[in-house]
């Protein structure tokens, strides 16, 4: 796990690139990669690359980047992990290639010099890369399938610029600081900003299985590497189990040791006694709050139980509000975007990072694959009940004008108003269960007019309806709507600013090509997860209800119940 960032001056007018600056920006990312850094500039000071490395595989230098190619035509530089380097390792030898390090990244240097873009669809990992051509002095950026790690871009028409953090580009004064009102009515709407959108006009995502190439013309439109199925071990799992061993077994893949974080929840727990069998020395950490203690709340119990029968040495942090009120800066400064649920993560990874840990597996994305949210029965239903307004143009929107101020007097949430409007489709029906405030209630956040175009720009429900209809079901279409909105733009993207803040690489094995080809679609439920490695597990954690892994933020903040993360919400509003 790194940090990637450069600067290409494509247009013949422009100015050369400054290292200068992209040296700032790379150290902006110090704490994503501690170990090493880099910096290349090509010989006629059009392009510069930097590099800041976390070592994870061939800690030697020869893993260093930006990773230059034995003929000196391409330049690499990589941030994440290809966990099926070994297998491609081995059919490029039998191809004739020679290597210099044991290093994934010189696998994937290769593999791009052969296969140019085409090499994308073979990759099993989480990656963001720009690998340089200079004979064609074409720029190829890419980032993985599902978005798991970042990749940010500015472009001013002159010169290209890419990191992987907003805040790290924003160390450019040619970067502009002007806020999207888009960004910011994601981020009111969902509590995390969507893609295709940043806090800032000038900053845009890659987009999630995407890459885009510039050349001396300009930088031409990101382009899909998902449009075939890619089978990126070989060999497909014929079950579950099998399928989930063998993503846990590729994301093991280290050459420091690997931890996992154990709540009391049956992700991580199915995540530790599967990868407890595939390593004898597997770690495991739980984080507890004194506010949670005899509640249902409480993991740390149930946690000590699952470690101590699957015989993994367990490790318990408690953190405390007097901690959060010291570290609260920290987290505002590290946090990249604003979001709303990243405290937890950041907490836990904190915790790992102090007991010496540099990669941890996380139950991330189970929910989405297989069912766990109670978002798959209330949206459907949702929009069952609320299908026939459709019937009748405009009711649904003439009975939330009518019913807002009622149900603001009744204390009601004001979604109730917005039922029938938002239920006639699935979209609405998600945008209404996920949706922390509605875009009615926008205008009096951002002011009318940043409101009336942040909404129109966003178009959230239009683009969540578009993702549903793709689906055969409407199981399916929840999964690919939690998959493609609240997985990508918040989960992943908390967990890797709150885990590299850390300076620790928090791997996601059920965020992996392979499972979810044999999984995705909801093929399988939460259930058919835990038997996956029942005999293992402590029968107690079959009768626990659902709880998710969370903070006492609302007692921290003093915004005790349902309502805390609108609070956070326009705390983190302020302070972006």
């Amino acid at each position: 796990m790194c940090a990637v960032n450069g600067i290409y001056a494509y247009h013949r007018s422009a100015p050369d690139v400054d290292p200068v600056e992209a040296a700032t920006t790379r150290d902006a990312m110090t704490r994503r990669g501690p170990d090493d850094c880099g910096l290349w500039e090509s010989a006629d000071h059009r392009l510069v690359l930097g590099h800041r490395r976390l070592s994870i595989i061939d800690l030697s230098e020869a893993g260093r980047q930006p990773m230059v190619s034995g003929c000196g035509r391409f330049v690499l530089c990589f941030n994440g992990e290809i966990f099926n380097y070994e297998e491609l390792r081995e059919e490029l030898t039998a191809d004739g290639e020679r290597f210099r390090s044991s290093s994934d990244s010189e696998v994937l240097l290769k593999l791009l010099r052969r296969h140019g873009s085409d090499a994308l669809r073979r990759l099993r990992g989480m990656f963001a890369l720009a690998f340089w051509d200079q004979q064609t002095r074409e720029l190829l950026l890419a980032r993985d399938h599902f978005g798991i790690k970042p990749l940010y871009v500015a472009d001013d028409g002159w010169q290209l610029r890419f990191a992987s953090q907003v805040k790290a580009l924003l160390t450019s004064r040619a970067v502009s600081r002007e806020l999207d009102p888009a960004g910011q009515a994601g981020f009111l709407l969902t509590g995390s900003i969507p893609e295709p959108f940043t806090l800032y006009r000038a900053i845009r995502p890659l987009p999630a299985g995407h890459y885009q190439r510039c050349g001396p013309t300009g930088p031409a439109a990101p382009v899909s590497f998902l449009s075939e199925p890619s089978n990126a071990n070989g060999n497909r799992p014929a079950d579950l189990k099998a399928a989930v061993e063998d993503s846990i077994k590729a994301h093991l893949v280290a050459d420091v040791p690997v931890g996992v974080f154990l709540s009391a929840g049956i992700d991580s727990a199915v995540l530790a006694a599967l990868a407890s069998r595939q390593n004898p020395k597997l770690e495991a950490l739980t984080v507890g709050f004194a506010e949670y203690r005899n509640s249902d709340r409480d993991e740390v119990t149930l946690a000590r139980q699952i470690a101590g029968r699957l015989g993994v040495r367990h490790q318990v942090s408690y953190y405390a509000r007097e901690q959060f009120e010291r570290d609260l800066p920290k987290v505002l400064s590290a946090m990249d975007q604003p979001s709303i649920d990243g405290l937890n993560t950041w907490i836990v990874a904190g915790a790992a990072a102090k007991a010496g840990w540099k990669t941890a597996l996380s139950g991330l994305g189970a929910d989405e694959l297989f069912a766990g949210y109670p978002s798959f029965s209330d949206v459907p239903r949702w929009h069952r009940q609320a299908s026939w307004a459709s019937w009748v143009p405009g009711l649904g929107r003439l009975l939330r004008t009518a019913l807002g101020p009622i149900c603001s007097v009744l204390g009601l949430s004001p979604k109730a108003a917005g039922m029938l409007e938002y239920g006639e489709s699935l979209g609405g029906a998600y945008l209404l269960k996920r949706g922390l405030f509605m875009p009615w209630e926008l205008p009096g956040l951002m002011g009318r007019s940043a409101a009336r175009e942040g909404l129109r720009r966003l178009n959230l429900v239009g683009r969540m309806d578009q993702r549903a209809r793709r689906e055969s079901n409407p199981a399916a279409a929840v999964s690919a709507l939690e998959q493609g909105f609240y997985l990508k733009n918040q989960l992943l993207r908390d967990a890797d600013w709150a885990g590299m803040s850390h300076s620790l690489e928090i791997r996601v094995p059920y965020v992996d090509t392979s499972l979810q080809q044999l999984a995705g679609g909801v093929r399988f439920n939460k259930t058919d997860l835990l038997r996956t490695a029942a005999d293992l597990l402590p029968e107690t954690l079959f009768e626990r209800p659902k709880t998710g892994f969370t903070t006492p933020l609302d007692q921290w903040r003093g915004h005790p119940g349902a309502g805390w993360a609108r609070h956070w919400a326009q705390e983190l509003q302020c302070r972006f």
